[in-house]
Formats: structure tokens, sequence, C-alpha cells
């Protein structure tokens, strides 16, 4: 569970801990019981953890901590605030009245001007069912600090018609 939820590098990081000790243990099982096949398949399984812990507790929790303090910094300084692009996804979407919508699954950035072009919006029924996504212009958002507010109400939004999960627009 540690590494499917990716919660963020350091906990994905101590799940790959984990898989290692166990994958460490069960090849001293097949040591003590002559085991090559269970030797052979959690030897590799060691190597895949630990390079999973060096990509998640060493270089991905370096960039997460690198984002996480310019962003830090720059609410304190004179400087325009900063939210890192991997943090849009999962950020709160609001309609214009301040009624939460849905979740921000991502950005869609145009290459020529490193502009957003849309942002794509998963809201859900109950208990995450039936979860819908809708590509938001970037004319119609106000990017906050800690989410996102629509420059829409709800049923401007809701009449914005659903995308194909797999097959998003080139342009909205």
């Amino acid at each position: 569970m540690m590494t499917a939820v990716n919660l963020g590098a350091r906990v994905t990081g101590w799940g790959f801990v984990i898989f290692t000790i166990g994958s460490i243990a069960w090849t001293v099982v097949g040591l003590g019981s002559g085991q090559v096949s269970l030797i052979a398949a959690n030897g590799f399984l060691t190597f895949v953890n630990l390079v999973g812990i060096w990509r998640w507790l060493g270089r991905q929790r370096a960039y997460e901590d690198g984002g996480r303090s310019a962003k830090a910094a720059s609410r304190r300084a004179s400087s325009p605030t900063l939210f890192t692009a991997t943090g849009i996804a999962g950020m709160a979407v609001l309609d214009g009245e301040g009624t939460p919508l849905g979740k921000a699954v991502d950005a869609l950035i145009e290459c020529r001007s490193g502009a957003v072009s849309y942002v794509v919006v998963a809201t859900t029924a109950t208990a995450g069912i039936a979860e819908q996504l809708r590509a938001v212009s970037r004319e119609a958002i106000v990017f906050e600090c800690d989410q996102l507010v629509l420059r829409m109400p709800r049923h401007a939004f809701e009449a914005i018609p659903p995308i194909n999960p797999v097959s998003w627009p080139t342009s909205i």
C-alpha cells in the first residue's frame, strides 16, 4: 500500500525499505533450505528494491524537498508566490462561489510558450464512484497557493462536456 498510493517520496521510499527487508528475509530462507529459485528470485527483488530506495528516498525526495523549500520561501519573500507544477495534481478545485468541485488531475502545458493550456479536473460522486474528467481552460482558472478556483459557477463547470479518461484533447 505504501508504494501503490503514492503519498510522496518518503512514504514510497519506506515502502521499498519494507520490500527489501522481506526479500532479504526470503533469501535467507532460501539459503537455509537450499532453494536456489527462491534465492535467485529474491536476490533480484532485493536489487530492484534497493534501486527503489535510491530513487524514492534519495533523488525523488531531494526533488520534492527542493520544490517544497522554494514554495515555502516564496510565501515569505517579496517575489511571486510559487507552487510546484507537480503540486497541481491533487490540488482542490473550487467553483466561483468557493464550493469544492473536485481535484486537479494534471495541467497541460504548451511547448512553445510554456503556458498552461488547460487543467483536467476530476469530480466524483459518492465514495469516488463515477469519476468524470473535464478540461478547464487556463483563462477560467485562478491559481492560488493551495487550491484552484474556477472563474465560473458550478452549473457552468458541469456544462463542460466530460473528456475521455484515456484520450485527452489537444486543445479546448
